[in-house]
């Protein structure tokens, strides 16, 4: 009889990363969003969740994440880099998934039916990237609704005015699109914060460039995204009506910071550098999996792509 714990053992269908620092009050959420009893279409579904905790100066802790189901691990990054670029490597190199989603901010919320339509995804598209849509809890993107006010405290009033969790679908009424998704469902995205591909194509592409060594990483978020997006062999999925919602925690490059504009200059001067060329928005056509929920129809008929949506 094997002594190997039963995750070595097997081969999963998905392994989720999930990188976290400091995040005791967010890092729940997420990792609810993460369960059984939140995704839809997960009974059949192997997967694996780790979270990797990036050096944070009070550690989450194993017991609290493994209480969330026996698909949850947990493992301290001792000696942590200020990029989260190679503790997501680590985490990858640490699951056994034959598809693996990066969720490289453990702020970030999920509606129900990502984990289903994407494993959906990697089914029907042999060596696919699949990505969600991002949006930012509260009136405005957060790093410019927190220097009018929005904290925490009315984050947790929103949450609590929609009945979070027993609708995930409900947070779109209470989310303004991510900068990186600004205009809307049908227009090339910057990044995704729940990004897939399977774990080979993740290895082709080397990973994580850890050359992004500014704190909470740049544009290494950004620079993977581009890279899985452009393979010349894959194709490209988004998830109708899923997304993933960004809670407030003063992050470096969500929240409000007083030198935003210089820290985006130096991340993109950084990106040049390693890159040779400027960063633009990886522009492929994509193939949109899942239907229209009547909660993303306002986003859908505001976005100024030319397509007609009737409640």
């Amino acid at each position: 009889m094997s002594l190997m714990p039963r995750w070595l053992r097997r081969r999963p269908q998905l392994s989720i990363i999930v990188i976290a620092y400091q995040m005791d009050r967010e890092l729940p959420r997420t990792l609810h969003s993460l369960t059984r009893a939140y995704q839809q279409g997960t009974e059949q579904l192997d997967y694996e969740v780790l979270v990797v905790d990036n050096g944070s100066p009070s550690p989450f802790g194993a017991e609290r994440v493994r209480a969330f189901g026996p698909e949850f691990r947990y493992h301290y990054v001792r000696e942590a880099q200020v990029s989260p670029a190679q503790a997501v490597n680590l985490g990858v190199a640490m699951t056994r998934g034959q598809n693996v989603c990066v969720m490289i901010d453990g702020a970030r919320m999920l509606t129900p039916g990502v984990l289903g339509l994407a494993v959906s995804a990697h089914r029907a598209y042999q060596d696919a990237t699949i990505s969600v849509m991002g949006w930012h809890l509260g009136p405005k993107v957060q790093h410019d609704s927190v220097l009018e006010g929005y904290n925490q405290q009315q984050e947790d009033a929103l949450l609590a005015s929609i009945g979070w969790p027993d609708d995930g679908y409900r947070l779109f009424e209470i989310a303004a699109l991510a900068g990186s998704c600004a205009r809307g469902w049908f227009y090339p995205m910057g990044e995704s914060n729940a990004v897939f591909v399977p774990r080979a194509a993740f290895e082709r592409l080397g990973g994580f460039e850890e050359r992004f060594n500014a704190r909470g990483g740049g544009f290494v978020n950004l620079d993977f995204y581009r890279r899985a997006v452009l393979r010349p062999e894959a194709g490209l999925v988004v998830l109708l009506s899923e997304g993933t919602f960004h809670q407030v925690h003063g992050g470096v490059a969500t929240n409000a910071i007083s030198d935003r504009a210089e820290k985006q200059q130096q991340w993109h001067d950084q990106y040049v550098a390693i890159r040779g060329e400027r960063f633009t928005e990886p522009d492929k056509p994509p193939i949109y999996l899942g239907a229209i929920h009547p909660a993303v129809v306002p986003s859908i008929q505001s976005s100024p792509a030319p397509v007609r949506v009737d409640p």
